[in-house]
């Protein structure tokens, strides 16, 4: 391994902002751990980088099982010897219905992904950064507008993306000992295969159904590379990426 090649964990790398951000990862010289629950998925996304699939492993990945997540930075630090960026992104929304009918399961599981997975991966990222040499290294968690404000019947996505803003404040503090930064980044309606729908019509808060503006997704993934290329001693410490004309600033 070059002493110039970075390495990088990417979750929920098998679709949407995951994919997105591995590929543009390894399209900039990055070696990468691409972990999900899918391993197909993750075999995809690597054929689809390319030249630069060798620079790729992919890691069959349950975030909200503590063990599967030291599984899988044991796994990258034995092979790679270091980690210098967690990309955490791994997350999942419940079915879109009325807080009194959502099911003590569907609340438990998007916890327990979104939620406790995401500190799994802080927890195990700072264990290996904080003893490699030199010292140190980035994570990136994926917040959400949504750690913001809610959309129509969306409780436990939107009450885990705001504690993952707690996540980040924590780490941020907590890391500065071992030159550890964190940052999170707010993303509205990136294109998809799962938000493509926005582009036909999503809830409102009045309870209309609109259409939304969709920014293409490449744009998330070259701001996550600005953010995880930058020197330890500087930090993004929240960047909120959105469609320009998405409802999100303004009473509408």
């Amino acid at each position: 391994m070059s002493t110039t090649e970075k390495i990088a964990i990417v979750t929920g790398a098998g679709s949407g902002i995951g994919r997105a951000v591995a590929l543009e990862f390894l399209s900039n010289g990055y070696l990468v751990a691409l972990a999900g629950r899918r391993e197909e998925a993750l075999t995809e996304t690597i054929s689809l980088s390319g030249i630069y699939g060798n620079n790729a492993t992919a890691v069959s990945t349950d975030v909200s099982d503590p063990n599967a997540v030291r599984a899988l930075f044991a796994g990258v630090k034995q092979k790679y010897g270091r980690l210098d960026v967690l990309f955490n992104n791994a997350g999942m929304n419940a079915p879109p219905v009325k807080l009194e009918d959502l099911s003590d399961e569907q609340w438990t599981t998007i916890v327990n992904i979104n939620f406790n997975g995401m500190f799994y991966c802080i927890r195990e990222a700072f264990k290996v950064m904080k003893d490699q040499e030199p010292m140190g290294g980035r994570i990136i968690n994926n917040g959400s507008i949504s750690a913001h404000a809610p959309r129509p019947n969306s409780i436990p996505y939107t009450a885990t993306k705001h504690a993952v803003t707690g996540l980040t404040k924590s780490a941020s503090l907590d890391g500065r000992k071992y030159d550890i930064a964190c940052s999170q980044i707010d993303i509205g309606n990136a294109m998809t295969e799962l938000a493509a729908k926005m582009a036909s019509g999503v809830p409102q808060a009045d309870g209309t159904i609109k259409a939304e503006s969709m920014m293409n997704v490449r744009e998330v993934a070259t701001a996550a590379l600005y953010m995880a290329n930058l020197p330890l001693d500087t930090n993004v410490q929240f960047m909120t990426i959105m469609a320009t004309k998405m409802p999100f600033v303004g009473r509408g």
